[in-house]
């Protein structure tokens, strides 16, 4: 086997590794968390922060349509509990809008 080869085995075997060491070690450290009081609220509310740092800039970016978009996906996901109908929405408009021109 070329030494080039060897490389990247090990390569891939010492990601493998590392991946599942996080993993693993996420997972031994959860069930030490606190299970009341601020920290677990804090927690709590770590998903929703998440989604908001990846869709916030991708709304800024496009611009005001974007935000009518991100705003119309979270009304129709609220009103209709459809996520798929909600995005399709928010590309409806923010596709037309940029059909326009505006």
């Amino acid at each position: 086997m070329p030494e080039a080869d060897w490389t990247v085995w090990a390569v891939i075997g010492l990601s493998a590794l590392v991946t599942f060491s996080f993993r693993f070690g996420g997972l031994s450290l959860a069930q030490r968390l606190p299970q009341k009081g601020p920290v677990k609220k804090g927690l709590d509310a770590l998903p929703g922060c998440i989604l908001i740092s990846l869709v916030a800039p991708g709304v800024l970016h496009t611009g005001p349509w974007g935000l009518v978009g991100a705003l119309a996906a979270a009304g129709l996901t609220i009103a209709t509990k459809n996520v798929f109908i909600a995005m399709a929405a928010a590309m409806a408009i923010v596709a037309g809008a940029r059909y326009l021109g505006w």
